[in-house]
């Protein structure tokens, strides 16, 4: 079991061997999550960015890559309508 110790500031600073089986490094985010039993859990706050795959539901008719295409060239020479 790992310890640290909190600053006057509020600041820990996490064991190397808790960063090393979290795979933490400088910069990297960390979540506190509360447990069912009042505990915290810590968690790191690293994925990737197929993590969103799902997230965002599309409900309409599918579009081919050629309809894609057209869109957005539509859109950078400005010609393209409300609709979109």
């Amino acid at each position: 079991m790992s310890t640290a110790a909190l600053t006057s500031k509020g600041q820990i600073t996490i064991p190397i061997e808790i960063r090393e089986d979290l795979g933490l490094k400088a910069g990297d985010r960390v979540s506190f999550i509360k447990g069912e039993k009042g505990e915290y859990i810590l968690k790191a706050k690293t994925g990737s960015i197929m993590d969103l795959r799902g997230v965002i539901k599309w409900t309409g008719e599918p579009v081919t890559i050629e309809e894609m295409n057209e869109i957005i060239a539509k859109g950078w020479s400005g010609q393209l309508d409300a609709d979109y």
